[in-house]
């Protein structure tokens, strides 16, 4: 965690992978090797009507991602993610996936020859931001959780989803399509193009002040 003043950052270092279905769910998954809560996996759903899921393996991180983003239900449970070449697969509670990346385009060349320092500065994910509007619609590399918080996105590979099989509560949710509409669970989409991105994700967390909770501070969640 980087503190600058008052404030402090906290980095979460892994994959996300953002894909559509038949069955008209969007799923985004995180996979943090590196993060403030150890190896971690959640996952987000939005299904057709437009509700919003959150899987989490503990209540604390439940708890920070609910305060980060928007959710209509959250549901702690267990989550994990296995990768064997190109091919993942992930339980997150009632929910699983399988799928296979395909060969990284020229993006996530140029993405993937960039020093991994300068993709998690402030001022290069900005420019990339730039970038993002015009080449991946919806996509946002940088903005504010639902909190207040300024995020950054800072994306270091990109590969694309070629194959998905994925139930939730026993139900097939069919094959791999676009991700449309948007997801709204933040500031920014994923890709359209079901992909899988290597990253690091910074949020600003705001110390406590005295005889108050900051925005950086736990707090609960939708139904909880």
């Amino acid at each position: 965690m980087l503190r600058v003043g008052r404030r402090d950052r906290e980095e979460f270092t892994g994959w996300i992978a953002g894909l559509g279905t038949d069955s008209g769910h969007r799923v985004v998954i995180g996979h943090w090797p590196r993060s403030p809560y150890g190896v971690v996996t959640d996952a987000m759903v939005q299904d057709p009507a437009g509700h919003r899921t959150l899987y989490a393996p503990t209540a604390q991180l439940a708890n920070f991602l609910a305060a980060a983003y928007r959710f209509d239900e959250v549901r702690v449970a267990p989550c994990g993610a296995r990768r064997s070449g190109p091919g993942w697969t992930v339980e997150a509670g009632s929910m699983r996936v399988s799928f296979s990346v395909g060969r990284r385009p020229l993006l996530g060349w140029l993405l993937w020859v960039l020093p991994a320092p300068l993709t998690r500065t402030p001022w290069w994910v900005g420019l990339l931001d730039v970038a993002a509007r015009r080449m991946l619609p919806g996509v946002r590399t940088r903005g504010r959780t639902r909190d207040g918080r300024r995020q950054w996105y800072g994306a270091r590979d990109l590969h694309p989803l070629i194959a998905v099989h994925a139930t939730l509560d026993g139900h097939d949710l069919g094959g791999l399509q676009a991700v449309h509409p948007p997801v709204g669970f933040g500031f920014g989409s994923v890709p359209s193009r079901p992909s899988l991105v290597h990253l690091t994700t910074i949020i600003e967390a705001v110390s406590p002040g005295p005889g108050g909770d900051g925005p950086g501070c736990s707090r609960g969640w939708p139904g909880g």
